[in-house]
């Protein structure tokens, strides 16, 4: 068994309107030093696969199908066996 981390962001230049709510609120609350907030997605998907390199490559196809757009979103994959 495996598990693969997807982390998703926003490319550079996409604005983060949520990214940008938290940290106007952080502002109003007294935290005044918050100048950016950046927000992430992270997936966790457990998988059987016959080694990391096969569910790293079945894990970049569920990126490009379904969890990430590619015209607003970089992402990362990590993957590490499990028992």
């Amino acid at each position: 068994m495996y598990k693969a981390t997807v982390i998703i962001k926003l490319k550079k230049g996409v604005l983060n309107p949520e990214g940008r709510t938290i940290q106007r609120a952080l502002n109003f609350l007294g935290f005044n030093n918050v100048k950016e907030v950046q927000t992430y997605k992270m997936i966790d998907i457990i998988m059987e696969g016959e080694n990391e390199e096969k569910v790293k490559e079945e894990v970049e196809e569920m990126c490009k199908k379904l969890l990430a757009n590619p015209v607003i979103h970089d992402y990362e994959i990590k993957v590490e066996k499990i028992e």
